[in-house]
């Protein structure tokens, strides 16, 4: 954070629907031109919390600030931002031009200008060839790219999307997460993304919020919540973690208290790795799964711990390694992270 005036501040916020509270006191700063993402399951409170910012709902408690201005009680469309969804919501009997002008025609700019805003912002997305089609001429990338000229046309402070690429299929959601980067870099405005997709989050992201039960469970960078994470819920939650209960940290780990350690930070081989802090525990394969990039070993430890570890799939792999066979399982002191005292519901892979 800087000291710059947040472009959105959250205090005490809190939404109820009846007896459920699906935002539970929420403080919260993010910051102006800030990549920031809310990641969480279904029902975790992301999603609301958005829609509370966006004024689509209205708080049960707290306020919401918008560079410095309360705009907890504004209408939604007296608050200086702008939303896109996942069904991007494009108007079928409009051209891709007349599509992104909609929004500066609805504030009474003239045509001339709002033309030319138009393809400003179809430029920006790389769609200026395209601005005479109509929507179902378009591919869903497209679709995309064009539902966000709309949404920056108007020049927003903040753009909130939510769970925008989540419709596409893989091949082109990573290659609109790369470019959704580029054009939030290039815009220079606050974008605030909800999504459930914890890749999506750690590629996109300056900053995550990982939400759970309505209370934001960690925040951080997308490397301090996978590198450190502070809880069993951020561990498993984003990424995969192999847990260890009390006991079983004492008994494998020396140490007292739950821990994690990540699949890619332990080494499978058939006699173990020699070097200061490496522990070496015996086990037998149970699965072996080939994932192209790589390969997902499941192994049992002598002491009925089941772990998962990742091997990269690199030239000179000394063995394949299949089910039943006798291993050692390494990992180094420096990669086991403390999760505090709380109770984990088992070991998890």
């Amino acid at each position: 954070m800087t000291d710059q005036q947040p472009a959105i501040r959250l205090t005490g916020l809190t939404k109820e629907f009846g007896a459920v509270t699906a935002v539970d006191h929420v403080d919260l700063e993010i910051a102006a031109g800030e990549f920031f993402s809310m990641l969480g399951p279904s029902g975790s409170g992301k999603t609301t919390v958005l829609r509370l910012i966006a004024g689509f709902e209205q708080p049960t408690d707290g306020t919401i600030e918008l560079f410095g201005q309360d705009v907890t009680k504004r209408a939604p469309f007296d608050r200086d931002v702008n939303t896109v969804f996942q069904d991007y919501a494009l108007f079928p009997h409009m051209n891709v031009i007349d599509n992104v002008a909609y929004g500066l025609r609805v504030r009474g700019i003239g045509r001339k200008e709002r033309n030319e805003r138009a393809a400003r912002a179809l430029a920006s997305v790389r769609l200026e060839q395209l601005a005479g089609r109509k929507p179902s001429q378009l591919s869903g990338g497209q679709r995309q790219r064009v539902a966000l000229a709309r949404a920056t046309v108007v020049e927003p402070k903040v753009l909130l999307l939510d769970e925008p690429l989540g419709a596409l299929d893989l091949k082109l959601r990573e290659q609109m997460q790369v470019e959704l980067k580029e054009i939030q870099r290039d815009l220079g405005i606050t974008f605030i993304f909800v999504t459930h997709d914890q890749e999506e989050a750690l590629t996109l992201s300056d900053r995550i919020a990982v939400f759970n039960n309505g209370r934001i469970e960690q925040l951080g960078t997308p490397d301090e919540l996978y590198e450190r994470p502070t809880s069993r819920f951020v561990a498993d939650f984003v990424g995969t973690s192999n847990l260890f209960d009390h006991e079983r940290s004492v008994a494998l780990l020396g140490r007292a208290g739950h821990h994690s350690v990540r699949p890619e930070k332990m080494t499978v081989t058939h006699d173990g790795l020699d070097g200061d802090g490496v522990v070496n525990v015996h086990g037998t394969v149970v699965e072996a799964i080939y994932l192209g990039s790589g390969v997902r070993l499941v192994v049992d430890l002598d002491d009925g711990t089941r772990v998962t570890v990742l091997e990269q799939n690199v030239r000179g792999r000394a063995h394949d390694d299949e089910r039943g066979d006798r291993v050692v399982v390494s990992w180094h002191d420096d990669d086991v992270v403390p999760l505090g005292t709380e109770v984990l519901p088992g070991i998890s892979g």
